[in-house]
């Protein structure tokens, strides 16, 4: 695999069905790409065209109810990229749909790699300059290196919205002009797809469309999940909180001495009491990933930046099953595994920079967003106490 241009920027503005159709006429090439391959792996599944239509169907009814503008959003890119609107309900609910797929191959490896990452809060009492750094490691499949964007939404009716994610996906990780910002890792229990929620990608961009904080972490904190996920919500103004996410009840995670760093298993001692944490035996590497980071950010505490960071989430111990990977076979599939995209962000700088597959050689490419926040400066007592 050549390595890649930079991810496009995509701007939007207007309605949502406006959105929709300026989105798809400035993404249509990465949009069909990833369309198909993901329909592409959900046929050597053996899953049936008739058996996605159910299961896409289901999903849209949810998001509807959740929030018909998404769907009028989705209309809008399926018209400009002349498909079916059920390829871009795919795109938006692919974790789900993949995985409710392998449930159905009844005795059946996984045909898939799990969505990993690993996942980054610095508060500002731990930086040198006093800001809140939020950044993430995408692990996925390296194909997606060449579907990836940076979409970058002008909105009437609420904050301007940042975010970096898979052409024709809504939102993944990103920040908005209020000072939002969220991230995600994957997670696994023995509660998940018992009953159908809301897709994550849209519970994402809802925390992004949001104001306030306190609405941002009412979206994860009450939004009915069909599995588990762990959220990252952080402000720029230095308030951050790891939601572990069941698909029926929330945990929370708090940073210690100004840093949180998190994987892809349950870290609350609550939750582990209470569920059974599957995704380990998937991802084992994720036992050691988080505390890796965190090793190589605590000796620059008080002093951090965004290098610090970088090179944190650039670290290649156990490689290729590292914070940082390498492109690499996946053991259940013939997928390729890697760390698709390093995305590090200072929100009240409105600064997002992003690398795709890092291990390869990373070059970070610079977006912006015309932030709306009062930058109140704060000592470094009252971050410490908010930390």
């Amino acid at each position: 695999m050549t390595l890649p241009l930079p991810c496009p920027l995509v701007e939007v503005s207007g309605t949502p069905s406006e959105r929709g159709q300026q989105y798809g006429e400035q993404a249509a090439e990465r949009i069909l790409k990833g369309v198909g391959h993901y329909k592409d792996q959900l046929h050597s599944s053996g899953l049936k065209d008739s058996d996605l239509a159910t299961m896409i169907e289901r999903f849209a009814g949810a998001i509807d109810e959740y929030g018909p503008q998404y769907m009028e959003e989705m209309r809008g890119i399926a018209r400009a990229v002349n498909v079916d609107l059920s390829a871009i309900l795919l795109l938006n609910a692919r974790t789900e749909i993949l995985k409710l797929a392998r449930r159905r191959e009844k005795g059946q490896q996984d045909f898939i790699q799990s969505d990993g990452c690993t996942g980054v809060f610095v508060m500002p009492s731990a930086t040198g300059d006093n800001t809140f750094i939020h950044a993430q490691n995408w692990d996925w499949k390296a194909e997606c290196a060449e579907t990836a964007i940076v979409l970058k939404i002008k909105r009437d009716d609420g904050p301007d919205i940042l975010t970096f994610t898979e052409a024709g996906g809504l939102a993944r990780t990103g920040f908005n002009s209020a000072g939002i910002s969220i991230s995600g890792n994957y997670l696994e229990t023995d509660r998940d797809y018992r009953e159908l929620g809301v897709p994550l990608a849209i519970i994402r961009r809802k925390v992004l469309e949001q104001d306030h904080l306190a609405m941002s972490m009412q979206a994860v904190y009450a939004t009915r999940k069909s599995a588990s996920n762990n959220m990252m919500i952080g402000h720029a103004h230095g308030i951050a909180i790891d939601f572990e996410c069941a698909p029926d009840e929330t945990f929370l995670v708090h940073p210690q001495d100004g840093i949180l760093v998190h994987a892809n298993h349950f870290q609350s001692q609550t939750a582990l009491s209470k569920l059974l944490d599957k995704g380990v035996t998937n991802m084992p590497d994720s036992l050691y990933r988080d505390l890796r980071v965190r090793q190589l950010l605590e000796p620059h505490i008080g002093k951090a930046t965004i290098d610090t960071v970088k090179n944190a989430l650039s670290d290649t111990f156990e490689t290729p099953f590292s914070v940082c990977r390498p492109p690499r076979k996946s053991p259940l599939s013939n997928n390729q595994s890697a760390t698709v995209a390093m995305i590090v962000m200072v929100p009240s700088k409105g600064h997002m920079e992003v690398a795709l597959l890092p291990a390869l050689g990373a070059h970070f490419w610079n977006y912006s967003l015309d932030m709306q926040i009062s930058l109140i400066e704060q000592s470094k007592e009252i971050q410490t106490n908010a930390a």
